[in-house]
Protein backbone atom coordinates (compact mmCIF):
# COMPACT_ATOMS: atom_id res chain seq x y z
CA UNK A 1 0.00 0.00 0.00
CA UNK A 2 1.38 3.37 -1.39
CA UNK A 3 1.45 5.77 1.55
CA UNK A 4 2.38 9.26 0.22
CA UNK A 5 0.37 11.71 0.49
CA UNK A 6 0.30 15.33 -1.21
CA UNK A 7 -0.02 18.28 0.41
CA UNK A 8 -3.54 20.10 -0.66
CA UNK A 9 -3.66 23.88 -0.73
CA UNK A 10 -5.21 25.82 1.81
CA UNK A 11 -6.29 29.12 3.44
CA UNK A 12 -3.83 31.80 1.51
CA UNK A 13 -1.90 29.54 -0.63
CA UNK A 14 -5.67 28.70 -2.31
CA UNK A 15 -5.76 32.50 -4.36
CA UNK A 16 -3.90 33.41 -6.90
CA UNK A 17 -0.35 35.31 -7.30
CA UNK A 18 -2.32 38.30 -8.34
CA UNK A 19 -4.99 38.64 -5.20
CA UNK A 20 -2.23 37.69 -2.96
CA UNK A 21 -0.39 40.53 -3.95
CA UNK A 22 -3.04 42.36 -3.30
CA UNK A 23 -3.99 41.33 -0.36
CA UNK A 24 -0.11 41.46 0.82
CA UNK A 25 -0.38 45.33 -0.08
CA UNK A 26 -3.43 46.08 1.44
CA UNK A 27 -1.58 45.31 4.74
CA UNK A 28 1.55 47.66 4.08
CA UNK A 29 -1.10 49.98 3.71
CA UNK A 30 -3.16 49.80 6.59
CA UNK A 31 -0.59 51.21 9.39
CA UNK A 32 -0.04 55.10 8.40
CA UNK A 33 3.82 55.90 7.76
CA UNK A 34 3.82 58.41 10.79
CA UNK A 35 3.00 55.12 13.12
CA UNK A 36 5.53 52.66 11.44
CA UNK A 37 8.33 52.63 14.01
CA UNK A 38 11.17 51.74 10.54
CA UNK A 39 9.81 55.23 8.94
CA UNK A 40 10.21 57.16 12.49
CA UNK A 41 13.45 56.10 13.22
CA UNK A 42 16.43 55.00 10.97
CA UNK A 43 18.26 54.59 13.28
CA UNK A 44 16.19 52.17 14.51
CA UNK A 45 16.02 50.67 11.24
CA UNK A 46 19.76 50.07 10.74
CA UNK A 47 20.32 48.55 13.96
CA UNK A 48 17.86 46.18 13.30
CA UNK A 49 19.28 45.31 9.51
CA UNK A 50 22.31 44.59 10.77
CA UNK A 51 21.10 42.75 13.79
CA UNK A 52 19.03 40.24 11.16
CA UNK A 53 22.01 40.01 9.17
CA UNK A 54 24.01 38.97 11.76
CA UNK A 55 22.38 36.10 12.48
CA UNK A 56 22.97 34.54 9.04
CA UNK A 57 26.73 32.80 8.70
CA UNK A 58 28.90 34.60 6.48
CA UNK A 59 28.42 31.37 3.89
CA UNK A 60 24.75 31.86 3.37
CA UNK A 61 24.94 35.11 2.86
CA UNK A 62 23.72 35.70 -0.93
CA UNK A 63 25.43 38.87 -1.20
CA UNK A 64 28.15 37.91 0.06
CA UNK A 65 28.38 34.93 -2.38
CA UNK A 66 27.10 36.75 -4.98
CA UNK A 67 28.76 40.32 -5.59
CA UNK A 68 27.44 40.91 -9.29
CA UNK A 69 23.54 39.78 -7.41
CA UNK A 70 24.57 42.52 -4.68
CA UNK A 71 25.34 44.86 -7.45
CA UNK A 72 22.80 44.73 -10.03
CA UNK A 73 20.13 44.78 -6.80
CA UNK A 74 21.41 47.62 -5.44
CA UNK A 75 21.65 48.81 -9.19
CA UNK A 76 17.73 48.24 -9.27
CA UNK A 77 16.78 49.77 -5.66
CA UNK A 78 18.52 53.06 -6.70
CA UNK A 79 16.27 53.04 -9.41
CA UNK A 80 13.00 53.42 -7.60
CA UNK A 81 13.92 56.11 -6.19
CA UNK A 82 12.75 59.24 -7.86
CA UNK A 83 15.96 61.61 -8.96
CA UNK A 84 14.84 64.51 -6.66
CA UNK A 85 14.98 62.13 -3.67
CA UNK A 86 18.66 60.76 -4.41
CA UNK A 87 21.19 62.29 -1.88
CA UNK A 88 24.07 61.32 -4.60
CA UNK A 89 22.00 62.57 -7.22
CA UNK A 90 21.97 66.16 -5.28
CA UNK A 91 25.53 66.30 -4.24
CA UNK A 92 28.30 64.72 -6.70
CA UNK A 93 30.97 64.94 -3.80
CA UNK A 94 28.73 62.66 -1.34
CA UNK A 95 28.37 60.44 -4.35
CA UNK A 96 32.32 60.14 -5.04
CA UNK A 97 33.35 59.75 -1.27
CA UNK A 98 30.68 56.78 -1.23
CA UNK A 99 31.97 55.13 -4.34
CA UNK A 100 35.88 55.26 -3.10
CA UNK A 101 35.30 54.07 0.12
CA UNK A 102 33.09 51.15 -1.61
CA UNK A 103 36.06 50.39 -3.33
CA UNK A 104 38.24 50.59 -0.75
CA UNK A 105 36.36 48.12 1.06
CA UNK A 106 35.78 45.67 -1.92
CA UNK A 107 39.65 45.47 -2.83
CA UNK A 108 40.34 44.14 0.74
Amino acid sequence: MDETKTKAKRGFALFDKKKMKEIAASGGRAVPAAKRAFAQDRTLAQEAGRKGGSNVPAEKRTFKKNHELAVECGRRGGKAIPDRKRAFSQNRALASRAGKAARKRHDK
